[in-house]
């Protein structure tokens, strides 16, 4: 069973990029097995994208990424003041507000998201370098 590996990605890290950087390091991070947290989100036209090279780059080795986003706390206010609060730390935070979780399909079998929590499955993982090789006979 090979090594499952969570690769935190602070928002700083990407801001300067251009969008075709942010993709290509977020792609090669899942290219590598890796399930990736990226403080912030990227802006649509960059996930949509991020999904049209991965699947460009589908093959038998890679089998493409699962890709979620998570707002802190309800999107959807309940009363006039925190409607209010939502959208000014909007304003000022922008694309760091959130998280967004992309991972290897061959790795995350599913993301399922809820207001309190978010659930990542994975599947058994054999790491190439781990796989058992058949033995010769004498």
């Amino acid at each position: 069973m090979g090594n499952l590996t969570l690769q935190f990605v602070p928002y700083q890290d990407i801001s300067g990029m251009s969008s075709l950087g942010r993709i290509k390091k977020l792609l090669k991070l899942a290219r590598e097995d890796k399930i990736v947290l990226l403080e912030g989100r990227l802006k649509k036209e960059e996930e949509t994208e991020l999904i049209k090279t991965t699947m460009e780059q589908i093959d038998n080795e890679f089998r493409g990424i699962e890709l979620a986003v998570i707002y802190p706390g309800s999107r959807r206010a309940d009363d006039a003041l925190q409607w209010i609060k939502n959208n000014v730390i909007s304003m000022v935070l922008g694309d760091r507000v959130g998280f967004t979780v992309i991972g290897p399909a061959s790795v995350v079998k599913e993301i399922r998201q809820a207001p309190e929590k978010i659930q990542v499955y994975t599947r058994e993982v054999i790491s190439k370098k781990g796989a058992k090789k058949k033995k010769r006979g004498r």
